[in-house]
């Protein structure tokens, strides 16, 4: 068994990894990530393998925003991970409510509303996945607004309140908001925000989500930095601002490549990490020749400035949707008996990428290799990608119809049916008209969930899915009649270009996966010597169909792991609503418990009063209908009697 940590110990080994100016107080969980660069890592130790089959519930607290996605609103999901300073526990709702709860007890001390305009077209449905805080250091400790919490909402505003009170700080743009609106493209609903903002060095910075599909001249997703105490306009950059030579404005024609998931913070170097998204639209690329820089990379930009330090792109030129979902994770290992500051990032496509954060090159060897190449008329596939050498994919790349599972044979050809005479997709075999799959899909993979990393083990936690998606192009004169109904699947313009087109989850009759098990998985990455040291089964959907038998394990999840210096890692995230613990040395689970709704949030842990809690939100998804839908916030704990 490892040596137990100890905060003394673990504090130098912090500053070094992800930060220096900012101390987290023993206890506290001050941002989306714990630490600024985001490890997730608890160094409480409270809870540990010895005890944690004896969690039970401490507290629930209900956040009352439930919509169904009837009456022209769109459907609800509740994806908020709180965070806990000075004593107190600030999250969101789906509708972009800020909540205050007492740490103990989860009673509400406090609740602003910023009044969300809940009928526009959110493509991502109404969710939210937190805040991030500020203290003002130059002002009265007495004065409102010497803490500061932030929040980015749905219908483009970034607002600012008195962490103490709730109430918006009245020196903060226009009475506590900026309107985020003044962007090139800019359409009310499309453009939006989902993710906390982040914060460095007294600059607020925000990215946005924009809707998938729709134009080839989407919303520009630049990223903005404003004064945090202001909110004036310190500076903002555009992805794909540059095109490649010879491509003017009368033939390029794109959008987004935006940072809609969560950035990192190098407070130390000044730098914020930004991971982006696909160029617009996200299936066909030749109205956006070349790679499309810097779209689907991450990025290390200077927060004072918003200049670019360094990019690295993850995937050429996207035709998948393979967003940098995942947000960066800065952390440093070691190389010939050196300290390497370090950013690890993942992608949908599996792929896990370490790179040298003060450069951008990679730690673990990357190669380009050549790739399928489109027979799209008018596509401009990249001839190559860049692709991890030493480090294994974390989710198969690959499918083959004599692979296929079902229940029946009749629900084997109905999976053999969606592939359109094709008997293997890879992870970039491009779109076509004739139809085909994505692998592992634009679910991932890696998405948003992201990882968590054991500095002592050296081991990031991570949790991939394997749900490969039916996907083909449309011709622009035959969109019309494709489209109907009653289809299951996901139509969509990409108006701008020749071609529309369809995407559904590859399953079965009996709805149920095609691909061969595992669906789901949490894994252990050893980061010193860049090996897998366990992977095990995450979830089921044994609950969506109780009489199948023998069915694959694992599930889709969505929402992210937390570790802890108890040896554990905490997850829900499954569509089966449970949240469970699973030892790190081997992976295994020693705990789970059945929350009110599925858990698609990542989990934070606090320290109040000598107790440790781990708290999940449990609301279920806006996106995946067949699930129960809630609002319960859910803090355990062990109890008092058993309480070290």
């Amino acid at each position: 068994m490892p040596a137990p940590y100890h905060l003394s110990r673990l504090i130098p080994l912090l500053l070094g990894a992800t930060f220096a100016h900012t101390a987290i107080a023993d206890g506290d969980w001050p941002a989306y990530g714990n630490d600024p660069g985001g490890m997730r890592f608890s160094p409480l130790t409270q809870i540990d393998r010895s005890n944690v089959a004896n969690l039970k519930p401490a507290w629930t607290f209900h956040v009352g925003d439930i919509l169904d996605g009837k009456n022209d609103t769109p459907r609800s999901g509740l994806e908020t991970t709180p965070i806990m300073v000075d004593g107190t526990l600030y999250l969101t709702t789906p509708i972009n409510r800020v909540i205050a709860l007492d740490p103990e007890t989860g009673k509400q001390r406090w609740a602003y509303d910023p009044k969300l305009d809940l009928h526009a077209d959110y493509g991502d449905g109404l969710i939210n996945r937190g805040v991030a805080t500020w203290l003002d250091a130059s002002g009265d400790t007495t004065q409102a607004c010497h803490r500061r919490i932030y929040e980015a909402t749905l219908d483009a505003r970034l607002i600012a309140l008195d962490a103490a009170t709730g109430q918006p700080c009245a020196d903060f743009g226009q009475h506590g908001q900026i309107n985020l609106a003044n962007v090139p493209g800019f359409r009310h609903g499309e453009y939006h925000m989902t993710s906390p903002p982040a914060v460095v060095d007294g600059v607020v910075i925000v990215g946005s989500a924009i809707n998938d599909n729709n134009r080839t001249d989407m919303p520009a997703g630049v990223v903005r930095g404003f004064d945090a105490r202001s909110g004036a306009l310190r500076w903002s950059w555009d992805p794909i601002a540059t095109h490649p030579a010879g491509s003017g404005a009368s033939t390029w024609q794109s959008g987004a490549a935006n940072a809609w998931s969560i950035m990192a913070v190098d407070e130390a170097r000044g730098l914020v990490f930004v991971p982006t998204g696909s160029a617009s639209p996200d299936y066909y690329g030749g109205h956006r020749p070349g790679d499309n820089h810097w779209a689907n990379a991450v990025v290390a930009l200077h927060a004072s400035t918003g200049k670019l330090a360094w990019g690295f792109q993850l995937v050429h030129h996207d035709l998948w949707d393979y967003d940098t979902a995942s947000p960066p994770l800065l952390t440093t290992l070691k190389r010939d008996g050196r300290d390497v500051p370090v950013v690890v990032q993942g992608n949908k496509t599996g792929y896990l990428y370490v790179l040298d954060r003060t450069t951008g090159k990679p730690f673990f060897p990357v190669e380009e290799r050549a790739v399928p190449q489109s027979d799209v008329p008018g596509e401009l596939t990249s001839p190559t990608q860049p692709i991890p050498t030493t480090l294994p994919a974390l989710s198969p790349t690959s499918l083959n119809v004599a692979d296929f599972w079902g229940p029946t044979e009749a629900d084997r050809e109905s999976c053999r049916k969606a592939m359109h005479g094709r008997s293997v997709s890879s992870v970039f075999t491009p779109p076509s008209l004739q139809g085909g799959a994505a692998v592992p899909g634009n679910v991932g993979g890696m998405n948003w969930s992201g990882y968590a990393f054991d500095p002592q083990r050296n081991l990031l936690v991570v949790n991939t899915s394997f749900l490969p998606f039916e996907l083909r192009l449309i011709e622009r004169t035959d969109y019309d009649t494709h489209v109907h109904q009653d289809d299951p699947g996901e139509y969509a313009g990409q108006h701008g270009t020749p071609y529309a087109m369809y995407r559904h989850a590859l399953l079965s009759s009996s709805h149920l996966p095609c691909g061969p098990g595992r669906w789901g998985e949490l894994v252990g990455v050893d980061l010193a010597t860049s090996r897998i040291r366990w992977r095990v089964p995450l979830g089921s959907f044994q609950d969506f169909a109780p009489k199948i038998k023998n069915m694959p394990v694992g599930a889709l999840s969505l929402g992210g792991p937390i570790v802890t210096a108890g040896g554990l890692a905490f997850i829900a995230g499954t569509i089966d609503p449970y949240l469970r613990a699973f030892d790190l040395d081997n992976g295994k689970e020693l705990w789970k418990a059945r929350l009110p709704a599925s858990g698609h949030a990542t989990p934070m842990s606090y320290s109040w009063k000598g107790r440790q809690y781990v708290v999940i939100a449990a609301g279920g998804s806006a996106k995946i209908t067949e699930e129960a839908q809630g609002d319960a916030i859910v803090a355990y704990a062990l109890p008092d009697n058993a309480t070290p």
